[in-house]
């Protein structure tokens, strides 16, 4: 599962006008799925299905 700040880097995600992340290919607003026993959370794309690990 490749990170939200590398996805950034090389395109396959974006950012909107309010910074939120969007995916690059379907161009939805990523959803979040927070995993107590993982640090940090999990984006995922709600059309295409996509996730990528966001660090905080």
């Amino acid at each position: 599962m490749k990170s939200v700040r590398k996805a950034l880097r090389d395109g396959t995600l974006e950012k909107d006008t309010y910074e939120r992340i969007v995916c690059g290919d379907c161009e939805e607003n990523l959803k979040t799925e927070n995993d107590p026993d993982q640090i940090g959370s999990v984006r995922v794309c709600p059309d295409c299905g996509g996730r990528w690990k966001e660090l905080r």
